[in-house]
């Protein structure tokens, strides 16, 4: 980096222009590798998932009386999560990338273009490679063999588009787009519940992998170097001061609150329905597992937007930067 000579005293002396450079280029590499984890831990949590409660017979029993307890009240609850599935197709996915790119294209932010269609495709790619291709389902003698469900391309292509919203939305609309995509996500995840189309493992593993493209998406959005001038804007992000990252972080916490509340009801439903596995779950068996399938969606949802919400934030954009900066 050239650096600017004053004299002081007679003296030709080297002045940093950028003297937080250093700072900038630390807290940029952090952001990256945390992103990293992030992506590694979400392929992983898929992977345990299948071979828990699919490569196994008493994962594929435990989930196979959530299935049975779907029917319980299903008549009325299916009037509600049937229009939520049927908005849900290719034509939703290439709707969601034109509004994205749309909002994109109006903050004048092009790189945010590529980089939601990276993620959208990426994520919904992934799915269906995983289902169709990696993972299967052995027949254990545990309900109709329907073959593997795992990841949800429902759930994967909700989740995707908000999260394709959330990368495009501007920093204060943020919060609102994470809880908003959140709720929609979970929403559709819980219909293919309802409807017996999949499993609470699959709509999970779903979630899981949005938020591994949503990672990867930041850190390369973190990775890409920025002019000298933004380095004011960088420091401004993670300023604890700072009203972005206040009401981030109180978004984030409410819905990590969320998020445990909801999946500490899942752990005690489903350990319940774990420990008499080898049973005759009945109705009230088959209910406490449906119960803890559908609190671990909303754990899996809310926490999933949460650290989204968090990376998008601390990853920013080289426009962004420059804008705030100027």
């Amino acid at each position: 980096m050239p650096y600017r000579v004053t004299v002081h005293e007679g003296l030709h002396v080297p002045v940093d222009p950028d003297p937080t450079a250093p700072l900038r280029v630390r807290a940029r590499g952090w952001v990256v590798a945390t992103c990293g984890v992030v992506a590694i831990a979400s392929l992983l949590g898929v992977l345990a998932l299948w071979r828990v409660f699919v490569d196994t017979w008493a994962g594929q029993r435990v989930e196979d009386a959530a299935l049975d307890g779907a029917e319980i009240g299903q008549g009325q609850l299916w009037r509600v999560a049937s229009p939520l599935l049927d908005v849900v197709s290719v034509g939703f996915v290439a709707g969601g990338l034109l509004v994205a790119a749309g909002v994109a294209l109006a903050r004048r932010r092009l790189s945010l273009v590529v980089q939601v269609a990276v993620l959208v495709g990426g994520a919904n790619l992934t799915t269906r490679i995983l289902k169709e291709w990696v993972l299967d389902r052995p027949v254990l003698g545990v309900g109709s063999d329907y073959g593997n469900t795992l990841p949800s391309g429902h759930t994967t292509a909700a989740g995707s588009v908000a999260a394709g919203l959330l990368l495009v939305a501007p920093p204060r609309a943020r919060p609102l787009v994470a809880v908003l995509g959140g709720g929609y996500t979970a929403l559709t995840g819980i219909s293919t519940l309802v409807g017996q189309w999949h499993r609470p493992s699959d709509v999970v593993a779903g979630a899981l992998v949005v938020l591994c493209w949503t990672a990867l998406v930041c850190g390369a959005m973190a990775a890409r170097p920025g002019p000298t001038g933004t380095a004011t804007a960088m420091l401004r992000r993670v300023d604890r001061a700072d009203p972005g990252w206040i009401r981030t972080r109180r978004t984030v916490l409410a819905l990590v609150a969320l998020g445990g509340g909801a999946g500490t009801a899942a752990a005690v439903l489903l350990a319940r329905t774990w420990a008499t596995r080898a049973a005759a779950a009945g109705r009230a068996g088959e209910l406490l597992a449906y119960g803890g399938g559908v609190a671990g969606v909303v754990a899996a949802c809310a926490l999933t937007f949460a650290v989204m919400l968090l990376l998008r934030h601390a990853a920013g954009s080289r426009d962004e930067a420059s804008s705030s900066a100027a």
